[in-house]
Order: C-alpha cells, then sequence, then structure tokens
C-alpha cells in the first residue's frame, strides 16, 4: 500500500498535520517512537482554550485519538533509512523500539552535547518499510539536562526550559537557573526582566565568557559553581536543591539552561534536506517544504521560535500545501 502522506514524528506538530490531512479524506501513516519533547512538559501554560494548562502527553492522547477517528494509521516505531522522491514515492524504514526508548524509560539526554540526533545509534537496520507519496518530516529536537533526581517530576510544573513560554512563571519568585556555562548564564539574563531575585547554578561549572559573567554582576545575579545532588521537591513544586557538596539552595521556581540540544535531523540528511549549522531544517516559509520536493517540515526541527502553538500552526501549513501536491500528482 502507498500511502499519500507519511508523517515522521507523533508529536504535536506532526498530530496536527495528521488532522488536517485525514479531513481532506488522504490515506496517512504516522510513525511515532511514543516520546519527545512534549512528553516531558506536564504542563503547557501558554495554550489557547487551557487557562489551568494542559500537559503533554495528554495533548498527543487527545490528537492521536482525533486523528485516527479520521482514518490516520500509526506505526510505533523508529524510522531509520529515507529515500525516494515525489516522482518515484518516498520509502521510509522503520525499525522497533528499543525497551530503554519506550514512554517514560527513555532518557532526558541520549545525546551528547549539540549532537545532531542521528536516526539510529543502535546500529540496527530498519524491519518494515513504508511508501508515500509525500512526505512530512517532525522529529522534534530534545533538551539536554542531566538526570537529577527530582527533576522528571518538577518539570513543566516549576521548572521549565522555555522562557517565552513559561518566563512569565517566574515572575518574583525566588529562582534558580540550573545550567552549564554560557547558556546558563544567558537564560539568566534572560529571565532577569521577570525577576530580581536569582541565582544560577553552573551545574558542570563550565567556564562563562568574561563579558557573559560582568553582565550577570552588574544585573546582581548570583553565580554558585554546582554540582547539584538532587532536587528538592514536593509533588512538582520545587523548594529548592541539594548541591554535591551538602549545601541547599532554595526556590520557588527552577529554570533549565544546558544547551547542546539534539536536533533530530540526521534523517533528513538521508535525502538532501538543506539544514543549517545548527541542524535546523529549511523550508519555505509559506508552504513548509524543503529543498527536496514533496519533503516538508513542521514543528521544533524547523527554523521558528520553538514552542507547542507554533509547532501546531506549522503542522496544519505543512498539511495544507501537501493536500495540493498530493491533488496535483493524482490529476
Amino acid at each position: 500500500m502507498t500511502y499519500d502522506s507519511i508523517i515522521v514524528g507523533g508529536g504535536i506538530a506532526g498530530l496536527q498535520a495528521a488532522i488536517q490531512l485525514g479531513r481532506y479524506d488522504h490515506r496517512v501513516l504516522v510513525i511515532d517512537a511514543g516520546y519527545g519533547r512534549s512528553t516531558l512538559c506536564a504542563n503547557y501554560h501558554n495554550v489557547l482554550g487551557y487557562p489551568d494548562g494542559i500537559s503533554g502527553e495528554e495533548l498527543r492522547r487527545t490528537g492521536r485519538g482525533q486523528a485516527e477517528a479520521l482514518g490516520v494509521a500509526f506505526a510505533e516505531g523508529l524510522a531509520v533509512r529515507l529515500a525516494g522522491s515525489l516522482e518515484t514515492g518516498f520509502r521510509v524504514g522503520v525499525r522497533k523500539l528499543l525497551p530503554d526508548e519506550r514512554g517514560g524509560s527513555h532518557p532526558l539526554a541520549a545525546h551528547e552535547p549539540g549532537g545532531r540526533g542521528l536516526p539510529d545509534e543502535s546500529g540496527a537496520g530498519p524491519e518494515t518499510e513504508y511508501t508515500g507519496a509525500t512526505l512530512l518530516l517532525a522529529t522534534g529536537v530534545m533538551d539536554r539536562f542531566p538526570e537529577l533526581p527530582g527533576l522528571r517530576e518538577c518539570l513543566g510544573h516549576t521548572v521549565y526550559v522555555c522562557p517565552d513560554c513559561d518566563g512569565h512563571e517566574v515572575a518574583g519568585r525566588r529562582t534558580l537557573v540550573l545550567g552549564a556555562g554560557n547558556p546558563g548564564a544567558g537564560m539568566a539574563l534572560t529571565l532577569r526582566p521577570r525577576t530580581d531575585k536569582l541565582t544560577f547554578v553552573n551545574h558542570e561549572r563550565r567556564p562563562v565568557n568574561a563579558d557573559l559573567q560582568e553582565k550577570l554582576e552588574r544585573a546582581g545575579i548570583d553565580t554558585v559553581a554546582g554540582p547539584i545532588a538532587a532536587i528538592l521537591e514536593d509533588d512538582g513544586r520545587i523548594g529548592g536543591v541539594k548541591l554535591a557538596g551538602g549545601e541547599t539552595l532554595e526556590a520557588e521556581r527552577g529554570f533549565l539552561g544546558f544547551g547542546g540540544n539534539a536536533v533530530h535531523s540526521g534523517l533528513a540528511s538521508q535525502l538532501g534536506v538543506e539544514r543549517m549549522e545548527n541542524g535546523h531544517l529549511l523550508a519555505d516559509p509559506r508552504s513548509k517544504e524543503t529543498n527536496i520536493p514533496g519533503v516538508y517540515v513542521a514543528g521544533d526541527i524547523g527554523v521558528h521560535a520553538e514552542q507547542l502553538t507554533v509547532a501546531m500552526g506549522e503542522g496544519a501549513m505543512a498539511a495544507i500545501w501537501m493536500n495540493k501536491a498530493i491533488r496535483k500528482k493524482n490529476n
């Protein structure tokens, strides 16, 4: 069977595209590894219609149900091979997930700083191949931060990663920026207009450029050289951190700034999709089509402000133009 569209990535962008394409009555397949940036966030606070917030897991679950009701098919697994073209169809090779890649058991940071998130580090080849007339890459980004006791419990509740999404949550509150070197210092400075009760904990004790250090001092932001032993929390509410030396720092909120996030664009290179130096994929801003005809991009893997609501919009945009391409090809 040849699908009209194959979507690689079952996160927010991929699901929104699947719903839109399903409403066009296309044959759509979503290849979903079951986890990603959105599965780690317990509460998105800046989404229209959810004044009390909504979790990434709930959005994904609801979105998948909507898509399935429209006839969209789902395949669990990791896409590891791409080949083909708009003329011949795109072939997507998929392998089964390994035990440590399933759901909540996956590590928070399964990559080195600055990694490109290559498609299959296990070396295992594809076990199943699917063919589609058009292809959407919505493989996303994974934030880099350490496996600290108590961190998972706080993510999205009182510890955040995106200042545009959640800077509002730290307003006037005692806040710890947990990070490394320049990225952590930069995050602290970004949050300074929100609160004057800031401390940057340099967990990895990486160097901070002299100009950034001077800005921290001028802004009245304290710097503490880690490492952090644990997040002190109660039911997802951060109370502070315990350092490896035994000292504790109190906090009402936390922000992460480690840098080196994994950009999952390794698959795209197999088709020759144009990438930026940082690994993000370039696409036409209107249609979301890449330099490879028939291949589209949506969500955090693209070049934009990395936000859930933006990912939803891009998923819909890509689907609209994929529909045009499918209709044209079938006529």
